[in-house]
């Protein structure tokens, strides 16, 4: 984490709900990423998390709730995957350049940052999975942004590629200072790379750090008891309160609000493949 976080909101939503065919989808979630934090949101499919993220970066209107950006935010998105016809070779550079024209010193900046400096002419539909990714990544960076926002982005990836991932998400953050909102079905990985964890099942079941979240039982009933395990890779000595009480949805803290240590967790009881072509989950 950085020594002295800005702990200025990038994007702040309050309570948002959403419906598809008469089916509730997002109940009166609140949610805050602050400036040089890493927010991770988990939960199982159906669970509303791509449709949390649509809504904050402005693709989807709530049916209610309201969602405050700060004043000129530029947010760089990193989709689950992205479709490349296998019969256009483009190379890795020209991608880069569409739709905004980008200048060859930028995409050679950018592919650098995510480690692919010499890969600038590769096809596109040559690349690995995780290299594919990391040009996601690098076109995202392009937009210099106060605000990554990733989407299941590691999806398809195997373990080494997913933690090689998160690593330089964790690099960019340390040496951009921006913020960085993922999604991630990738507990064992995504969860050691967060400051701050938020459960959603349609609702904020809990969030706080990844070992408070891990040993609240609204995850561990969402993802099983053994899921506190996956967390080896993640230890820090803050002293956190605790609230185990009934299940609310008042006008707490957002989640993923304030990185500090007195930060409590909230508890809401609730009971790449190589097409690149996969189309975002349910939730």
């Amino acid at each position: 984490m950085p020594a002295h976080p800005d702990t200025t909101a990038l994007i702040e939503a309050r309570t948002l709900s959403l419906a598809r065919s008469g089916r509730p989808v997002l109940d009166r979630v609140d949610f805050r990423v602050d400036r040089g934090e890493i927010v991770t949101v988990v939960g199982p499919n159906g669970s509303g998390k791509s449709t949390l993220i649509q809504i904050l970066i402005g693709a989807l209107a709530p049916d209610a709730g309201t969602v405050r950006r700060a004043p000129g935010l530029r947010i760089g998105y990193v989709p689950q995957s992205l479709h490349i016809d296998a019969t256009m070779p483009m190379p890795v550079g020209r991608f880069l350049a569409l739709p905004q024209r980008h200048g060859r010193a930028a995409r050679a900046e950018a592919l650098a940052q995510v480690g692919l400096q010499d890969l600038e002419a590769q096809p596109m539909s040559a690349l690995s999975g995780g290299q594919f990714q990391r040009v996601l990544l690098a076109r995202a960076l392009l937009m210099r942004p106060d605000l990554l926002v990733l989407d299941e982005a590691t999806r398809g990836l195997d373990q080494p590629g997913t933690a090689a991932f998160y690593r330089i998400v964790e690099d960019l953050r340390a040496r951009m200072g921006c913020g960085v909102l993922m999604v991630s079905h990738d507990l064992h990985v995504v969860m050691s790379a967060s400051d701050r964890v938020v459960c959603l099942n349609g609702h904020i079941c809990c969030h706080g750090t990844p070992e408070i979240v891990a040993s609240a039982p609204e995850y561990r009933a969402l993802f099983g008891v053994g899921t506190q395990g996956t967390l080896a890779l993640y230890r820090h000595d803050h002293d956190h309160d605790h609230d185990d009480g009934p299940c609310g949805h008042g006008p707490d803290a957002p989640a993923g609000a304030g990185a500090g240590p007195a930060a409590p967790v909230r508890s809401h009881g609730h009971g790449h493949n190589r097409q690149h072509g996969a189309g975002p989950d349910a939730g």
